[in-house]
């Protein structure tokens, strides 16, 4: 698990390097540059699916208590490890082989809990292996970037309509999720051989899920609560208005306008780095056995995330000197969560060790 875990670090750090790249900015000392190149030119198949496959897969193979669940995040993760050698074909067919093991540890936990959340967690899986063999299939990053967003906005749309159980709703409020989410695949589909029409389909499905997780998702109650729980709640509506911005630049790419970075940033680092950034201290214990001690701390990445992001995406319109900027800033931030998360687990060692201490017999 360390192994796989040291992997995902890599993976992570070379995808954040690699799109700084791509707007103009190196950093220094941090490898020759082919490697570099190859971070740059896979920058979305290293974080989508080198990085975030291989963390959902872990996440997953926890939950099913299975050793073989784990072939999927370890395929992804050294199919991102083969990106960054230069080993394209070969990394591919690994990304196709981590979604087909994800498919079918999918169908394991629909089988054990059969409901609309477990569900549609299986239809991720399935658009993720879509995406993977599109990419594999040499064609062009138009193909399988819809495919790979739906893979990662349905898993969170999963694990959201499972927290809606706390609340009472009617059954249309899945029926509709679920529509919005037809219209997402729909919109990719289409985009495999008509990016235009399909981007259109797609964006306005964003754009839709966004007015659906503002309007039922429970963080709307739990944003008045204290601590952690006001917490993962800040990070939710900041994901949801990103994801909004993401599906109108979606619309707005399919028109013709230069909007592409704003669709594709305001996608992945809005909403899918705010959905990690706010699940990470309730996930990573239950997953990598780490305990963290929450402090008003973790506030500091994320406002610098969605603060680098206005930088990027709205400055950057005016002043271009603002992008690489914000780009820079977009990266300080991640590394700053990355710090977070490990002063917290340290904090709570440092008070739990002398606990532990004190308890002990003399």
């Amino acid at each position: 698990m360390k192994l796989l875990l040291g992997l995902n670090a890599l993976l992570l750090l070379a995808a954040v390097a690699g799109g700084l790249l791509r707007v103009g900015v190196v950093l220094p000392g941090i490898g020759d540059a082919a490697r570099l190149g190859h971070a740059a030119g896979f920058h979305a198949a290293l974080m989508i699916c080198g990085f975030l496959g291989s963390v959902i897969g872990i996440e997953r193979a926890v939950a099913v208590k299975r050793r073989l669940a784990f072939v999927a995040p370890l395929a992804s993760a050294l199919g991102g490890l083969d990106l960054l050698l230069g080993q394209t074909a070969a990394g591919a067919r690994l990304f196709v082989a981590a979604a087909i093991a994800f498919v079918v540890v999918n169908l394991v936990v629909v089988h054990r809990q059969f409901a609309a959340h477990t569900v549609l967690l299986l239809v991720g899986a399935l658009a993720w292996l879509v995406g993977n063999l599109l990419f594999a299939s040499g064609a062009g990053w138009a193909a399988p970037l819809p495919w790979w967003f739906a893979f990662l906005a349905m898993t969170v749309a999963a694990e959201r309509l499972e927290m809606t159980r706390m609340v009472r709703r009617g059954p249309e409020v899945g029926v509709l999720l679920f529509a919005v989410l037809a219209l997402m695949l729909a919109g990719a589909t289409w985009s495999v051989w008509s990016p235009a029409p399909g981007g259109l389909l797609f964006g306005l499905a964003l754009t839709l899920l966004a007015a659906w997780f503002g309007w039922f998702d429970v963080a709307r109650r739990t944003i008045r609560a204290h601590g952690l729980a006001r917490y993962i709640a800040v990070a939710l509506l900041g994901g949801y208005a990103w994801l909004a911005v993401a599906g109108l630049a979606w619309i707005g790419m399919a028109f013709g306008l230069p909007s592409r970075d704003a669709a594709l940033h305001a996608l992945g680092l809005g909403f899918i780095v705010s959905m990690m950034m706010g699940h990470a201290p309730v996930i990573l214990p239950a997953v990598a056995r780490v305990k963290l001690k929450f402090r008003g701390w973790f506030y500091f990445p994320l406002i610098a995330l969605h603060a680098s992001l206005v930088l990027r995406l709205g400055l950057g319109c005016i002043d271009s000197s603002w992008f690489a900027i914000g780009a820079i800033f977009n990266a300080v931030a991640i590394v700053l969560f990355i710090a977070t998360v490990a002063g917290a687990a340290q904090a709570w060692r440092n008070q739990h060790g002398g606990e532990r201490a004190r308890e002990a017999p003399t």
